[in-house]
C-alpha cells in the first residue's frame, strides 16, 4: 500500500516538477539573452568611439586577447586591426580612419597649447616657461620609464637629448622613427651611439624601430621625449 501511495504521490508531483525545470531553463536563457545583448550594446557604443561597428570592436579585443596583444600592448583598435588587416582594401581602410582620427585629436591638442601660451602671456608676461629637472628636462623624482624618439640623420639635437637621457640613467625605450624596420640600421646606429651593450642586455635600456608610434604621441616634435603616468598613459616630458 505504501508503495502505491508513493508511486500515485510521484505522478502528482512530476508535471509540476517538469514545469519547474522548464521555467529554470527558460529563465537561464533569458538571463543568457540578456548578457548578450549587453555585451553586444558595449562593443557597439565602443566601437563607435572609433568609427568601428561592433562586430569590428569584437575582432580587435579578440585580437588583443591573442599574440598581437602580448607582441603589442596598449595598441588602439585602429592600429591594431590596420596591422591584422585581411586584405589591402581593409588595411586602406583603417589607415585612413586613423589619419582622419589623428589629425582631429592633434588639431584639438593644438588649439589647448595655443590657449596656454596665451595664458602665459596674460598671467606671467615676464617669464619663460621651462622644464623644471635634469638635463633629460625630466625630473628624478617623477617617476616612470621614458621613451625617446629620434632620428638617425640631420639631427643633431637628437644625439644632444639622447646624451642626456643616458647621463641620467633612467630607464627608457629609445625608438629610432628612420630606421626603416631594418635590424641592422638600428645596431649599426646604436653602436655609433654608444649605446650600453650591458643596459640592452637587462631592459634598462631597449632599442625599437618606431612602427608609427611617434605619429601618435610625438606630435611632431623631433626629438621628443615622453614619460609613462601611473595609469599607463604616455606624455610629452621634454623635447
Amino acid at each position: 500500500m505504501k508503495l502505491k501511495h508513493t508511486f500515485l504521490a510521484a505522478m502528482l508531483l512530476s508535471p509540476l516538477s517538469q514545469a519547474a525545470q522548464q521555467t529554470t531553463i527558460e529563465n537561464s536563457q533569458s538571463i543568457s539573452s540578456q548578457l548578450l545583448q549587453i555585451q553586444a550594446n558595449k562593443m557597439t557604443e565602443q566601437g563607435k568611439q572609433w568609427g568601428l561597428s561592433g562586430e569590428e570592436y569584437q575582432r580587435y579585443e579578440q585580437l588583443m586577447d591573442g599574440p598581437r596583444g602580448t607582441q603589442s600592448p596598449g595598441l588602439d583598435p585602429l592600429t591594431a586591426l590596420g596591422i591584422e588587416a585581411k586584405s589591402d582594401a581593409e588595411r586602406k581602410k583603417y589607415a585612413e580612419q586613423w589619419v582622419r582620427q589623428e589629425f582631429a585629436r592633434t588639431e584639438k591638442e593644438l588649439k589647448f597649447q595655443r590657449a596656454v601660451d596665451a595664458a602665459w602671456q596674460r598671467l606671467y608676461p615676464g617669464a619663460l616657461p621651462v622644464n623644471m629637472g635634469n638635463a633629460s628636462g625630466v625630473a628624478h623624482d617623477s617617476g616612470g620609464r621614458l621613451a625617446l624618439f629620434v632620428r638617425s640623420e640631420d639631427c643633431a639635437t637628437c644625439d644632444a637629448k639622447l646624451s642626456a637621457v643616458l647621463a641620467d640613467n633612467r630607464p627608457v625605450d629609445i625608438y629610432l622613427v628612420d630606421s626603416q624596420g631594418s635590424d641592422d640600421a638600428l645596431r649599426s646606429w646604436a653602436l655609433d651611439h654608444h649605446i650600453p651593450v650591458e643596459k640592452v642586455r637587462k631592459r634598462q635600456i631597449t632599442l625599437n624601430h618606431d612602427g608609427g608610434r611617434w605619429m601618435r604621441f610625438g606630435n611632431g616634435l623631433m626629438p621628443v621625449l615622453l614619460q609613462q603616468a601611473g595609469d599607463g598613459k604616455w606624455a610629452i616630458a621634454a623635447f
